[in-house]
């Protein structure tokens, strides 16, 4: 597939792209914890925006968690 700014996918294509199972994201999609939007009842997901939510949840998980219990 070429490499287009603002290149359009589908589900099945964002399942494989994330190497995940299509109702794991049509579940992510649903409850607007992945960016999506739906065309025609069907849902889509622009490429450069799962790149920065992809970007963006590694950046999380990658901070150290602080210790709520010590001051």
């Amino acid at each position: 597939m070429a490499s287009i700014e603002g290149e359009i996918l589908t589900l099945d294509e964002v399942a494989m792209y994330l190497k995940a199972g299509k109702r794991t994201v049509y579940r992510l999609a649903t409850n607007g914890e992945i960016p999506a939007f739906k065309l025609g009842g069907t849902w889509r997901f622009r490429r450069t925006e799962l790149d920065r939510w992809i970007a963006a949840r590694i950046d999380t998980q990658a901070q150290p968690k602080l210790d709520r219990g010590k001051v």
